[in-house]
């Protein structure tokens, strides 16, 4: 993602988590962002934890404020994609798509 899509992309989204180590002005070391209308939609994405800091539960911290945010609770559909973090996830409550022969989808690059 280059820098100028990223700007893009938090600016249009509805909730950004950061987590930054030590003091404000640190260095950032997570990363989570909600695309929502806040009212029937929300897409979790770019989450992202830096290497050396994970096992730590900052994920955890992070997907708690976000699944418990007041903004983002009474939606009809929460959604998410990812490759490998299906039981971290799954400890709030995300499942499996069962109507995923539904969906469609427009792929970028």
């Amino acid at each position: 993602m280059t820098l100028d899509v990223f700007r893009r992309a938090v600016t249009n989204s509805a909730l950004v988590v950061a987590v930054y180590r030590g003091e404000a002005g640190g260095q950032p070391i997570g990363f989570a962002r909600v695309v929502s209308d806040l009212a029937t939609f929300a897409y979790l994405s770019d989450v992202f934890v830096v290497e050396e800091y994970r096992g730590r539960g900052i994920s955890k911290r992070m997907v708690d404020f976000i699944v418990n945010h007041p903004d983002l609770q009474g939606l009809r559909r929460f959604l998410l994609v990812t490759l490998d973090a299906q039981g971290l996830y799954a400890q709030f409550g995300f499942k499996p798509l069962t109507d995923r022969a539904h969906w469609m989808q427009i792929r970028g690059e």
